[in-house]
């Protein structure tokens, strides 16, 4: 069972995170994020909800709004940034 020691793998999780506005120096526990559309991120993260959450958070103003959420499977998307599909798709069942 992965639990992060070491011999044992972490799963790596594809959450989706939209804000109200940019994030400043996007920086966190995660080994990938990117800009999908204006205000949408995908990120990839071994780290739980609450901590991708709360790290997205602290690059905002306060007054930003946020939501985020894994990602279980590709979605259907359409007019996203270059590769984004294909980085989904990579990363999801």
């Amino acid at each position: 069972m992965p639990d992060g020691r070491p011999g044992y793998v972490t799963p790596v999780a594809v959450y989706l995170a939209w804000t109200s506005h940019p994030p400043v120096d996007l920086v966190g526990p995660w080994e990938e994020a990117r800009e999908a559309a204006p205000g949408l991120l995908l990120i990839e993260s071994s780290a739980s909800l609450s901590a991708v959450y709360h790290a997205v958070k602290w690059c905002l103003p306060h007054e930003a709004a946020l939501l985020v959420t894994p990602v279980g499977s590709t979605p259907k998307s359409r007019g996203l940034a270059a590769g984004s599909t294909t980085w989904l798709r990579d990363r999801t069942p």
